[in-house]
């Protein structure tokens, strides 16, 4: 069947689905990049990494933005409150393979609003201009930018930033529809992100809320963006953009796995965590994994509180298999 949703056009890149995985902090590394990717997603963004620390050569920031390449096209998202150092941090990620770079005018986390970057940024439009227009001299692939409606509710910047974004030669435009003070409170104002696409002619990417297969394609049609973007909701929840893909090309979504095979999938995602990143790592790191996948089944806090004091790799395992065989038999004898 046809496609009924046109592709999300991002420079010269053709992005479909226009389904786009957020960036998260610890969250979306190469690994899960690779394992989400084939669920539905047209694009994926690295980790938020700072221009600072890419500056002094970080080894942290480097793995940040590494890439398998079967996750691609790949958007690195920066942020920094600098123009000269946003712009060599472009170059650097350019040259390690990103096919976007983002500007993170978006983040609320006060690790990063403290230095004046992320969300703090729209407290000053003239620096987001400067910064705008350094990252686009500086390289020769799309950029695109993140952010939010403004720092507060009495700042509703994000119009005149995306106006300044488009005359700065930047492709694309995401917005969460929050301030930067409500974090992820309340409810995100899809009303803002279609006033957004409305005024400009360049992609509008919508980003917040978007937890419902159904809900998402309703919020797209009604602002007209060019795509969304999907951030915590996907989390341990990949088949939710699955969902959205059948929408889009005018089918009907597969049901939701059950929890059984849902906990396969979350062991898989931890073997080969463990396998690309060795088990010190590894194990901390997916105990916030874990707690996403280990949801909406009887015994699921139960089994998550176990599983974030397990040691090892093959502690968790036997944590998460004997829960998948329990979940079976119990379904067996409901039948």
């Amino acid at each position: 069947m046809p496609d009924l949703s046109p592709a999300l056009r991002i420079g010269a890149l053709a992005i479909w689905p226009p389904v786009v995985l957020a960036p998260m902090s610890g969250v979306t590394n190469r690994t899960l990049r690779a394992l989400y990717k084939p669920f539905g997603f047209g694009l994926t963004v690295t980790e938020f990494v700072s221009s600072n620390a890419l500056q002094y050569g970080s080894k942290r920031s480097m793995e940040m933005i590494d890439q398998h390449g079967v996750e691609k096209p790949v958007s690195t998202q920066l942020w920094g409150n600098d123009p000269k150092i946003m712009a060599y941090a472009a170059q650097v990620v350019r040259e390690c393979g990103a096919d976007i770079v983002d500007i993170n005018f978006g983040c609320p986390a006060p690790k990063v609003t403290k230095t004046e970057g992320g969300s703090a940024c729209l407290r000053d439009v003239e620096r987001c201009e400067a910064i705008m227009r350094a990252v686009v001299g500086a390289v020769d692939c799309p950029v695109t930018v993140k952010m939010r409606l403004g720092w507060n509710e009495n700042t509703h910047v994000y119009l005149e930033v995306a106006k300044r974004a488009e005359a700065a030669g930047v492709r694309a435009l995401t917005l969460h529809a929050r301030t930067a003070k409500q974090f992820y409170k309340g409810e995100a104002d899809w009303s803002h992100i279609a006033a957004l696409k409305a005024a400009v002619g360049i992609p509008v990417i919508g980003n917040g809320d978007l937890g419902d297969a159904r809900d998402a394609l309703v919020r797209m049609r009604r602002s007209g963006v060019d795509g969304i973007m999907l951030g915590r909701a996907v989390l341990g929840n990949p088949w939710l953009a699955s969902g959205i893909r059948s929408l889009l090309e005018g089918t009907e979504p597969a049901p939701v796995p059950g929890p059984a095979d849902r906990l396969r999938f979350a062991l898989h995602h931890y073997r080969v965590m463990v396998e690309e990143w060795g088990e010190a790592h590894a194990v901390p790191q997916m105990r916030k994994h874990l707690g996403h996948y280990l949801k909406g089944f009887a015994g699921a806090a139960e089994l998550r509180e176990r599983v974030m004091r397990t040691l090892t790799a093959e502690a968790t395992r036997r944590e998460v298999e004997g829960t998948i065989a329990r979940l079976e038999a119990n379904a067996m004898v409901a039948a």
